[in-house]
C-alpha cells in the first residue's frame, strides 16, 4: 500500500470515530471530578454568604464588604503582592531556566535539585528559617554588622520586603520548571539560521528566542500570580498588619470568629477578582498562548486589542535588542541559541538565584544537628539526637509513609485526569473551552481552606471523612491545575506535524503517541508528575480538615509540632525530606535519560 493509500485509510478511520466521544473522554473525567469534589463543596460554602444566621436570604455580608474600606485595601494589597511576586519570580526564573535548558543532562540534574530545594522544605520550616535569618538578631543582620556595612539592624521582616522574600523564594521553582518545559522544545537551529543572515545577538534573542518562550512565560506568570493570591502562611509569619492578605481574613473568619457567612462573602470577592484578571489576561494574550496549536475564536474588538499588544511587544523587543547589543559591545554575551554562548553575566545571575533558593535549606540542615533544644544561629554542633527521636517515633514514621503513598496515588490520578484535558485544551476547538480552562485552574485561586471545609462537609455525609481516601481525593483537586498548566506549556512547543508524519507511515494512534509524542514531551510530563507529587506531599490545609483526628500526614504532624514548640526536630525532618526528594529527582532523571537513549536507538 502506498503512503497516499495509507493516509487516505487513516483519514477514513479517524473520521469514523465520533469527535464528540473523543472529546468527552478527554475532558469528561476531569470535569466531572472537579464538579463533584470542587464546585459542589465550594458552592455549598459560598452559598452561605447569601444567608443570615437563620438561613434567610440577605446581602448584608456584601454590604459590609462595600461599607468597610479595610476589605478593599486588603484586596488591593493582595493583588499588589501577587503582581510583584510574579515579576520577581519571572525575572529570576528566566535565566535559570535557560541555563538548565542549555546545560548537559548530567549537569542539569544537579541544577534541578537546587531549583526544587524550596519545594522540598516544609512551608512552615521555610518561613521560620526566614524569620530567624532576617530577624533583627538574625544571621543576615549579624553578617552585615560584622562587615561594617550597617550600624543598626535592618528591618527585613514584618513588612512588604519579608513577604516578597518568602513568597518569591517559594514560587521561583514553579516558574523555572514551567519555563524549562518550553525552552527544551525550542529548535536551536532557528537562532543559528538568523545568525547566518547577519542578525546581531540581541536581535536573535529578543526577536526570535524570547517570543518562542512566551507560552512558558505566560503559563509561569499566570501560575505564580494565582498561586500568590492564595498564600497565607508566609504573609502571616513574615508580613506586617499593613500587608495582610485577603486569605488571612478568610482564615480568621472561619477559625477564630466562626463567621462562615462573611468568610464566604470574602471568598466570592476573591473568586470574582480572579475571573476579572483571567478575562483581561485572555483578551491580551489569548488562551491559545497556553493552549498549544489551538486557535480560540475571538471577537473583532478583542482581536484589535491583541494586535495592539503584539505591536507593542515587537517595539519593545526591538528596543531591548538594541540595548542588549549595546551592552554586549561593552563586554559579555547573550545566549543566542539553546546551545549557544553564555556570558559570565548569566552565570553570575544564576549563581545568585541558586544561593537564594538554597539559603533556608543551608540554614535548616546545620540546625538539625544542634545539641540545643531550640532553633538558634549559629547552632551548637554536633548531635544526632533529633534524628534518633524521629526514627524512634512510630507516629512520625507512619505519617511519613502515609504522605508518601498519598502523594504517589494523588500524582498518578492527577496525571490520568489532567493530561488528556490539557491535550484537549491545547489542540481542539470546542464550545466552552475558556470555561473549562477556568474550571481546571480555579482550585489554585479558591482558598484551600474553602475546599478543605467544603470537602469535610461532603465527606461527612457520605461517610469517608477522616480516611486516607478523603485525603487523596482532596489533594487530587489541588494538583490538577498544576498538571494542566504545565502540560499546556509543553504541548504548545510540540510540532503536531510529527504525529501527522507518523500517521502517513501507517502508525496507529497509540503507536504514534508511544513512539513519537511521548518521547518528545517526556521532560514536561515528568515535571508535571513531580509538581503533583510535591504539592500533595507538602499540602497542609486539606489534611487539617478532612482527616479529623483519625489519620495524620507528615505536614499535619509538623504543623502540630510547630504549634507546641518549634524544635530542631522539625529541622531534622526537613533535612530527611531534602535527602528523600534528592533521591527522587535523581531517579526520575535517570529514568528519563534511559528512556531517551532507548528511543534514540529506536
Amino acid at each position: 500500500m502506498t503512503s497516499v493509500d495509507t493516509l487516505a485509510s487513516d483519514v477514513t478511520h479517524r473520521r469514523s470515530i465520533p469527535t464528540g466521544s473523543k472529546l468527552f473522554w478527554q475532558v469528561g473525567p476531569s470535569t466531572l471530578f472537579l464538579i463533584v469534589l470542587f464546585i459542589v463543596p465550594v458552592v455549598m460554602l459560598l452559598g452561605l454568604s447569601f444567608v443570615d444566621d437563620r438561613f434567610a436570604f440577605t446581602m448584608a455580608h456584601y454590604q459590609r464588604l462595600v461599607d468597610v474600606p479595610l476589605y478593599g485595601k486588603v484586596l488591593w494589597a493582595t493583588i499588589k503582592v501577587a503582581l510583584f511576586t510574579t515579576l520577581f519570580c519571572l525575572a529570576a526564573a528566566y535565566p535559570v531556566a535557560y541555563l538548565l535548558a542549555s546545560s548537559r543532562k548530567s549537569t542539569r540534574s544537579w541544577l534541578i535539585i537546587l531549583v526544587l530545594m524550596p519545594f522540598w522544605t516544609s512551608v512552615l520550616v521555610k518561613s521560620f528559617a526566614w524569620f530567624v535569618l532576617l530577624g533583627r538578631k538574625g544571621a543576615f543582620n549579624q553578617i552585615l554588622q560584622a562587615a561594617g556595612l550597617i550600624d543598626a539592624p535592618v528591618q527585613l521582616i514584618y513588612n512588604f520586603t519579608g513577604i516578597m522574600i518568602g513568597m518569591t523564594h517559594a514560587l521561583i521553582p514553579v516558574a523555572v520548571m514551567t519555563l524549562l518545559s518550553v525552552m527544551e522544545s525550542i529548535d536551536p537551529n532557528l537562532s543559528k539560521a538568523a545568525a547566518t543572515q547577519g542578525a546581531s545577538p540581541g536581535t536573535r534573542f529578543w526577536r526570535i528566542y524570547f517570543p518562542l518562550t512566551m507560552p512558558g512565560v505566560a503559563s509561569a506568570g499566570l501560575l505564580v500570580f494565582i498561586s500568590s493570591l492564595g498564600f497565607f502562611v508566609t504573609p502571616a509569619l513574615l508580613g506586617g498588619p499593613q500587608d495582610t492578605m485577603i486569605v488571612q481574613l478568610i482564615v480568621f473568619q472561619i477559625r477564630e470568629v466562626l463567621n462562615w457567612q462573611f468568610a464566604g462573602a470574602i471568598g466570592v470577592l476573591l473568586v470574582l477578582t480572579f475571573l476579572v484578571i483571567f478575562y483581561l489576561y485572555d483578551r491580551v494574550f489569548g488562551l491559545s498562548v497556553m493552549g498549544g496549536n489551538a486557535r480560540t475564536p475571538i471577537s473583532e474588538d478583542r482581536s484589535r486589542l491583541r494586535q495592539l499588544a503584539n505591536r507593542a511587544g515587537k517595539i519593545l523587543a526591538r528596543a531591548l535588542g538594541i540595548a542588549t547589543d549595546a551592552a554586549i559591545s561593552l563586554g559579555g554575551k547573550i545566549p543566542s541559541s539553546r546551545r549557544g554562548s553564555r556570558g559570565i553575566g548569566l552565570y553570575l545571575i544564576c549563581a545568585l538565584v541558586f544561593a537564594f533558593l538554597a539559603l533556608p535549606t543551608l540554614f535548616v540542615v546545620p540546625v538539625s544537628f544542634t545539641s540545643e533544644a531550640f532553633l538558634t544561629w549559629p547552632p551548637n554542633l554536633f548531635s544526632l539526637k533529633w534524628y534518633r527521636d524521629v526514627f524512634a517515633s512510630p507516629v512520625w514514621l507512619d505519617a511519613a509513609w502515609r504522605s508518601l503513598m498519598v502523594a504517589l496515588i494523588t500524582a498518578a490520578i492527577g496525571m490520568l485526569l489532567a493530561v488528556p484535558c490539557a491535550f484537549a485544551l491545547a489542540r481542539r476547538r470546542f464550545a466552552g473551552k475558556q470555561i473549562l480552562f477556568g474550571l481546571v485552574v480555579a482550585p489554585m485561586i479558591v482558598p484551600n481552606i474553602f475546599i478543605a471545609v467544603g470537602l469535610f462537609f461532603l465527606f461527612s455525609r457520605i461517610g469517608i471523612a477522616g480516611t486516607t481516601l478523603a485525603v487523596v481525593l482532596g489533594h487530587t483537586v489541588i494538583v490538577i491545575p498544576y498538571v494542566v498548566v504545565t502540560m499546556l506549556a509543553v504541548v504548545k512547543g510540540y510540532d503536531r506535524n510529527l504525529d501527522h508524519a507518523a500517521a502517513t507511515m501507517g502508525a496507529s494512534g497509540w503507536t504514534t503517541f508511544r513512539r513519537v509524542t511521548f518521547p518528545l514531551i517526556r521532560s514536561g510530563t515528568i515535571a508535571s508528575f513531580m509538581f503533583a507529587f510535591i504539592v500533595s506531599f507538602d499540602e497542609l490545609t486539606i489534611a487539617l480538615f478532612v482527616t479529623g483526628g483519625r489519620v495524620t500526614t507528615l505536614p499535619k504532624l509538623m504543623y502540630e509540632d510547630a504549634l507546641l514548640s518549634v524544635s530542631p526536630r522539625l529541622a531534622a525532618v526537613a533535612t530527611l525530606l531534602l535527602i528523600f526528594m534528592t533521591i527522587v529527582i535523581l531517579v526520575s532523571e535517570f529514568i528519563r535519560r534511559k528512556g531517551g537513549a532507548r528511543y534514540g536507538k529506536a
